[in-house]
């Protein structure tokens, strides 16, 4: 017997859209004031004491320490975080044991903006540390996503987690890494 497609996927429960944490309105009818998506749980992150943090929300967990390995350019960041998984690198704070370290998608990375916050765009009580906000860099707050550009494979997304702009870069510029692992 053949089922329609969507009785074959009737079993998965569809992927929540998040709340973009802002609550100022600024005018009837925006997000401040209509407040739509999956409500953020409190608390947002729970600290895992290895130098971990699962993000509540996303199931995501990610590196605490938010500078690890300072800048990198994205071949580079991709080496590292491949060698988090086996002995060749660590991260300063993390005793961990795991082997499935990635780069986030933009999409992870994005998730974890607030945007109804800046500097730094990330919610309030977060527990990342080595954080990078310097003003004074206008390149300061971008973190490498695994994500390559359709429109130009030489770049790759970026989130700037100072102010929360989605960007992308060049692959051999350099930027921050947070790895992350889980998700689906």
């Amino acid at each position: 017997m053949w089922l329609p497609i969507r009785d074959l996927c009737a079993a998965d429960a569809p992927a929540p859209v998040r709340q973009t944490g802002q609550t100022t309105s600024f005018s009837t009818g925006d997000d401040g004031n209509v407040r739509k998506g999956a409500i953020w749980p409190t608390p947002r992150f729970v600290v895992n004491g290895d130098g971990t943090t699962t993000d509540e929300l996303t199931g995501l967990i990610w590196m605490q320490n938010a500078s690890c390995w300072y800048t990198q350019t994205w071949a580079n960041a991709l080496t590292k975080v491949a060698g988090l998984n086996g002995t060749t690198e660590s991260c300063s704070g993390y005793s961990g044991r795991h082997t499935d370290w990635r780069l986030p998608s933009v999409h992870e990375l994005q998730s974890l903006v607030d945007a109804g916050r800046l500097t730094p765009a990330l919610p309030t009580g977060h527990p990342f540390s080595g954080f990078r906000v310097d003003n004074w860099e206008w390149w300061s707050g971008y973190y490498w996503s695994n994500t390559t550009c359709a429109g130009n494979t030489d770049n790759a997304w970026t989130v700037d987690l100072r102010e929360g702009y989605v960007g992308n870069g060049g692959k051999t510029s350099s930027n921050y890494v947070l790895p992350v692992r889980g998700g689906q």
